[in-house]
């Protein structure tokens, strides 16, 4: 991850996000992963750069 990415910036919202996010597909493997992520962002209320980056790094399957 470049020098400028959100992780970078130790975004304790982003911090609490990704691990919300782990636990949550890990306890309910049958949830989509992209619905997970969106619930993330609107839970933890993360500033576009830093869904722009879950976008990015977890939305794939």
């Amino acid at each position: 991850m470049g020098e400028h990415s959100p992780l970078h910036t130790k975004s304790a919202q982003l911090k609490k996000a990704l691990a919300w996010m782990a636990e949550t597909l890990l306890d309910n493997p049958e949830k989509q992963r992209l619905a997970v992520l969106r619930e993330a962002e609107l839970r933890f209320d993360l500033t576009p750069k830093e869904c722009a980056f879950l976008d990015k790094h977890f939305s794939a399957s």
